[in-house]
């Protein structure tokens, strides 16, 4: 895998990401740093984590991952200089006061949340610091429509660049950027950025697959015209492109019970858990498998290969599904079947947007 530049940054990271948010619920400590251990032996030099992880989010596993990751670090110091770390600022709360008191993501909280970041990775500096949701109020997380009448902003974009500013004069921070995003709100942070010499945001992470291609509709344009990189999350929708929910679906007694749709009624009550959701699913699997190729290698290699994304962050729990994940680099989807996928989508949309 060659390593491909960040929007404007100076990083350079492998096409595939290792996203740690099992690390603390489904994956022990010790898996997790075999995991590590793997991903780094493979090649890839690029570790996505945040502040609130684990998922499902509770109090007692809020920080768990950084944790987990700085462990690792603390034991293979080679390895930091080998990586780009990023991580996430949490935005507000939304249901999570253990993250922080307060409904608001203040310039003091940004500032805060970094410096927990450090200590819990162990690092000296966070190669790239997102923004995990916006501060003011957007559709997201399977939200369908923007309300004006629900808007709390308390700190401007402009301020929350500020504490970013901070942050990277400080030496604690290399590049920032933005997660769950919309075309505006990509459009501002770059504009003031601009305007005031403040850092330049290097990436937007959002949730891309054969589920949730809302992104197609206008922010790939804003991401092209703008120079900035997309880091593409739940390639496999949370395991519904991998065909092991097809049989049995997600709730039931023979649902697969380790998976995560099924194992957690939190995640079931949000998009993935969408009826129309696995409908869409088990149409791409069947369609993987009348062309030979596996649902998880054929959503992979979509997410892979589109001129829209920079990296895809791929989370697992077992060694096997990294080197499944892996191995499907390379693959090429003909033009056909990529003809087949469009007129799926055209007649089922975007059920997990």
């Amino acid at each position: 895998m060659n390593p491909v530049a960040l929007g404007a940054s100076d990083l350079r990271v492998t096409p595939v990401c290792l996203g740690t948010m099992t690390f603390g619920e489904q994956v022990a400590e010790p898996l997790a740093h075999r995991i590590l251990d793997r991903a780094l032996e493979r090649g890839v030099n690029f570790i996505d984590t945040a502040e609130m992880y684990s998922v499902p989010a509770r109090a007692e596993t809020y920080g768990a991952t950084e944790t987990i990751i700085g462990n690792w670090l603390a034991r293979n110091p080679s390895a930091r200089g080998q990586l780009v770390l990023a991580t996430k600022v949490a935005g507000p709360s939304r249901g999570m006061p253990w993250v922080r008191e307060g409904a608001g993501m203040t310039a003091a909280d940004i500032i805060a949340s970094c410096e927990g970041s450090l200590r819990r990775l162990r690092t000296d500096v966070i190669d790239l610091y997102q923004i995990h949701w916006p501060e003011r109020n957007v559709p997201m997380f399977g939200g369908l429509y923007y309300d004006p009448a629900q808007e709390r902003t308390q700190t401007s974009i402009l301020q929350q660049l500020e504490a970013l500013a901070t942050l990277v004069r400080q030496g604690k921070v290399r590049h920032i950027g933005l997660s769950n995003e919309t075309p505006y709100g990509v459009h501002e942070f770059v504009r003031l950025a601009e305007q005031h010499g403040l850092p330049r945001i290097a990436t937007v992470q959002n949730v891309y697959c054969l589920l949730s291609r809302a992104l197609e509709n206008g922010l790939d344009e804003t991401l092209h015209r703008l120079g900035v990189s997309l880091l593409a999350y739940s390639p496999l929708g949370f395991g519904l492109l991998t065909g092991k929910y097809d049989a049995a679906g997600t709730e039931g007694p023979d649902a697969p019970r380790q998976a995560r749709i099924a194992r957690y009624e939190s995640v079931r009550k949000q998009r993935w858990g969408r009826p129309e959701a696995l409908a869409a699913a088990r149409r791409y699997n069947q369609l993987a498998r009348d062309h030979g190729l596996s649902p998880a290698r054929m959503a992979l290699a979509f997410c892979y290969t589109k001129w829209q994304v920079a990296s895809t962050i791929v989370g697992v729990t077992s060694l096997a599904q990294l080197d499944e994940d892996l191995d499907a680099w390379g693959t090429r989807l003909p033009p056909e079947l990529l003809a087949e996928i469009d007129r799926i989508r055209w007649e089922m949309r975007d059920p997990a947007n």
